[in-house]
């Protein structure tokens, strides 16, 4: 069973068993695919070298227009800033998950300070999508779901194992953050 994020002089330290180190890594992976900029084909290619989007229309799939929010409620600013933004942005959350995705690949993970950001940014991107996947809302339906989901034999369906997952990466994110915010501390 895992061991949440401690903090420890050589870093940042969780335990994961086997089944625990795939899950993760499915995870990591889906959702750093589910990130991948649609068809860019028809974009000039000097825009592409230097990461601008002509068309700014926000991502179809829900849980990518959660990772990559509308920026402004002006339609004209959002759009000029998703132009901009948007390639620049999937790629570092790629990034972010492909690394936490090698990370996780022993039982005993010991991140540095730029690892534990980037795993830290993983799992909420995770969470976000798991989120948009569970048509979480609202705070009391995050609470719902933990009420719900807390253990392995509550789960009776899809959405039971997605919400057991969230909780799972919400408890791991949680430990994460604890462990770093109390380096700041010291």
């Amino acid at each position: 069973m895992a061991e949440g994020f401690r903090k420890t002089p050589a870093g940042y330290v969780a335990h994961f068993d086997p089944e625990e180190i795939k899950l993760l890594t499915k995870l990591f992976d889906d959702v750093a695919l589910t990130l991948e900029p649609e068809e860019l084909d028809s974009v000039d290619e000097f825009e592409r070298m230097l990461g601008i989007k002509t068309d700014a229309r926000p991502p179809s799939d829900n849980a990518v227009l959660r990772m990559l929010p509308i920026a402004s409620d002006d339609p004209e600013v959002a759009d000029e800033f998703r132009k901009f933004t948007e390639l620049n942005l999937r790629e570092q959350k790629m990034s972010a998950l492909a690394l936490a995705s090698m990370d996780v690949q022993n039982q005993r993970v010991v991140l540095n300070e730029e690892h534990a950001h980037a795993w830290a940014s993983a799992l909420n991107d995770v969470r976000l999508t798991l989120g948009a996947r569970l048509n979480l809302a609202t705070d009391e339906d995050s609470a719902r779901i933990e009420r719900l989901y807390s253990e392995p034999e509550s789960v009776e369906d899809i959405a039971g194992y997605m919400g057991l997952l969230y909780n799972f990466t919400t408890w791991l994110q949680d430990t994460l953050m604890t462990a770093m915010l109390e380096s700041l501390e010291n």
